[in-house]
């Protein structure tokens, strides 16, 4: 195998990389605050508010991320929403907005049933302690089982967000200039059907390696957190 053209090509990757990142980043938060939320909407009282949640939640893990992405980028355009008219990071990037909201729809999703199991799994004596202190539900849930809830399932976020990272691949299809769309340009140019792949798939391994060390950093933390 012959990777000599690395020294000429390496700018593709790394525009890919700088792409990935970005797509990870903002699907990460967007996830968590949109699972946070269908999460709530799950667990409360609501017939209705649970009903929608619980609909949502099923629907989005029952259908492909690739459907769903095709759906958002050709689907909200043909009903009047354009991605063309929004400016995102100082200029305008139609394709890169379509591919971070569904990302982050179908990530949402995914976060919401973890933080679900999370709060479940805290001793419900916590929320008949935090009341019997004078705090209505929604501070119990703020300052005591919420926060709780979130160290237990901080290994199962750190999975979902390496899964992120890997499937933000699939926005290629829509001319996304991630790592995998660049790895493939590379392909074509060089003519060598195999060794760009394996320099994406080092960068993809880099990626989440990193990500899932630093996230075994914060489990440490809050280990010792506790034990104080």
């Amino acid at each position: 195998m012959d990777f000599g053209f690395i020294t000429e090509y390496y700018p593709y990757y790394l525009e890919g990389v700088k792409y990935t990142i970005i797509l990870a980043f903002f699907t990460i938060a967007l996830g968590i605050i949109l699972g946070l939320a269908l999460c709530l909407m799950k667990i409360c009282n609501n017939k209705l508010v649970k009903g929608i949640a619980t609909a949502y939640i099923e629907f989005i893990r029952g259908t492909p991320l690739l459907v769903q992405l095709l759906i958002i980028y050709y689907g909200l355009p043909a009903i009047g929403i354009k991605f063309d008219s929004i400016s995102f990071l100082g200029s305008n990037f139609p394709d890169l907005i379509a591919a971070i909201i569904t990302l982050s729809l179908n990530s949402a999703a995914y976060v919401a049933e973890i933080i679900r199991a999370g709060i479940e799994a805290v001793d419900k004596g916590q929320m008949e302690a935090a009341r019997s202190l004078g705090m209505n539900k929604g501070m119990a849930m703020k300052y005591i089982i919420i926060p709780q809830g979130l160290k237990n399932i901080l290994p199962a976020l750190g999975n979902e967000f390496i899964t992120i990272i890997k499937e933000s691949s699939i926005v290629s299809v829509i001319g996304i200039k991630e790592l995998m769309f660049n790895a493939d340009i590379v392909r074509s140019t060089t003519f060598k059907p195999f060794e760009p792949l394996i320099v994406a798939a080092a960068i993809y391994f880099i990626l989440t390696f990193s990500l899932s060390k630093l996230i075994a950093y914060f489990e440490r933390r809050m280990k010792v957190s506790d034990s104080h």
